[in-house]
């Protein structure tokens, strides 16, 4: 998954909104520190192959970046959970998911 895009400002998170005008946008919140959250991205990336492609992908690491977590919570209207995943179309969230429901082949039915 060498294509993961850091998620490191606010502008970021507004390119990423405005990107999914054109292409779905996948947001992964990794809390680095949580055996949960390894667990999640290891599924992500074995199952990398569903998805790639389909959608820009973008990694925030929310422990070092904890405001930028609050600000997607707020801006994208979902609940702050760690590790979760969020899909944008169309400048909106049309899917969101967290802990072990985190599915390579359930984010892409969504796409």
């Amino acid at each position: 998954m060498n294509t993961w895009n850091s998620i490191t400002t606010a502008e970021d998170l507004q390119q990423i909104i405005d990107a999914s005008a054109q292409k779905p946008q996948i947001i992964f919140k990794d809390s680095t520190t949580c055996g949960i959250s390894a667990h999640a991205k290891h599924r992500l990336q074995d199952g990398f192959a569903q998805i790639e492609g389909k959608a820009e992908f973008h990694y925030l690491d929310l422990l070092t970046y904890r405001p930028i977590s609050n600000l997607i919570a707020r801006e994208l209207g979902v609940t702050h959970q760690s590790p979760q995943i969020i899909v944008l179309k169309d400048k909106k969230v049309v899917y969101t998911s967290s802990h072990h429901a985190i599915d390579p082949a359930t984010i892409a039915r969504h796409l």
